[in-house]
């Protein structure tokens, strides 16, 4: 009887590419011929699998990231700021690790502490005892791009540099808004300058681990109730006293103002009364001029006329002096020739010289022994 040999049961057709080209290398493996399409196969294969290669041997670098790629067959390592894309060999050779360097928030508000970059508010104890705090208080910080090896070294990868946020923001706030009282602090210059201060602090302290703050945003500081109306009072008076002052230096402008056109009128009106003035003495130094010249004319013709007439009076005199002397001689020798004549003569002369007048004589003594006769010229006589 002949033995009947069981056909295996034939396993189900794999048309998938894995399939294919298992069929091929256990064809191949038996000795037989592979189908004619195996030579198309394994070329695209190979490129597939070297461009895969490729492919994971590149990483991308978009904006507001940096890179540090590790070697890690000699430690070097190379730190990438530009976007674009950076080349690591495959199989373990080359390390590459993307940090994100583009500007963060680092947020401080509410109670409780949500992630590494949302923690709870600030509150902060000032130098005279008192409380305050902030409601929402806002640091911009980024990862110094050249320093992300640092980063790495110090902090780890990914977002675990966020972890130095939170002690040193802190710690460094409430130093530095610390050393201020309340009354200081509610100041928004003093506040400026302590904010200054803690972000310079903060840079210091941050950029030793790769990290900087660009800017610190706080609100105005929050104080109790009673304080708070305090506050408000004393930034009322202030803006009062602002007011005040602006007032006193509307009012010195208007004072400066009035005095300089003051001083103007004033000065115009000395300017004009000098001008006056000065063409009045210029007129009286002509006046003057011109009468001292009239003056002098005056004085050379009076002083000619003088001298001429003073001449004619001396001519005169002299001429008046000759006469009389003539004269006096004359009468001289008439009185000395009278002198020698006898009564009667002189009597006859009397007479001459009495002629036409009347001569009333009255008896009257005053003298028991009249010894002259006193005569006196009656009014009417001639």
């Amino acid at each position: 009887m002949a033995r009947v040999r069981k056909k295996r049961p034939q396993k189900a057709k794999d048309d998938s590419l894995f399939g294919l080209l298992t069929s091929a290398l256990r064809s191949e493996k038996d000795g037989g011929q592979g189908p004619p399409w195996l030579n198309v196969v394994w070329p695209i294969a190979a490129g597939i699998a070297v461009l895969g290669t490729m492919l994971a041997s590149f990483t991308s670098i978009e904006p507001g990231q940096v890179a540090v790629r590790v070697n890690n067959m000699t430690g070097g390592h190379t730190v990438v700021t530009q976007p674009g894309w950076i080349y690591q060999m495959p199989f373990g050779v080359h390390s590459v690790y993307v940090l994100d360097a583009s500007p963060q928030n680092f947020t401080m508000s509410g109670r409780d502490n949500l992630d590494d970059l949302h923690v709870r508010a600030l509150t902060v104890r000032a130098s005279d005892g008192s409380n305050f705090h902030f409601q929402d208080t806002t640091l911009i910080f980024q990862l110094k791009g050249d320093e992300a090896e640092t980063v790495i070294r110090d902090s780890g990868l990914d977002m675990a540099y966020l972890s130095w946020m939170r002690p040193y923001t802190r710690a460094v706030l409430r130093d530095e808004f610390g050393r201020e009282s309340t009354i200081s602090v509610s100041n928004p210059a003093k506040f400026g300058e302590a904010t200054q201060q803690a972000k310079e602090r903060l840079n210091e302290y941050l950029g030793r681990h790769g990290l900087q703050v660009s800017q610190i945003v706080t609100p105005r500081p929050q104080f109790s109730d009673e304080y708070e109306k305090l506050v408000e009072q004393r930034n009322s008076l202030g803006n009062e006293l602002k007011v005040i002052e602006s007032n006193l230096a509307a009012a010195e402008t208007t004072r400066e103002r009035k005095l300089a056109e003051v001083n103007r009128d004033q000065n115009l009106a000395i300017q004009t009364k000098r001008t006056e003035l000065e063409s009045a003495l210029a007129q009286a130094t002509a006046e003057q001029s011109n009468s001292m010249r009239q003056v002098d004319t005056y004085k050379i013709e009076t002083v000619g006329k003088g001298q001429a007439a003073r001449a004619a009076a001396e001519r005169k005199a002299a001429e008046l002096k000759g006469q009389l002397d003539a004269e006096y001689r004359s009468r001289k020798a008439e009185i000395d020739a009278f002198r020698t004549q006898p009564v009667e003569r002189v009597m006859e002369r009397l007479g001459e010289r009495l002629k036409g007048v009347t001569i009333d004589i009255q008896p009257w003594s005053d003298d028991s022994t009249p010894s002259r006769v006193r005569m006196s010229q009656i009014a009417g006589a001639k």
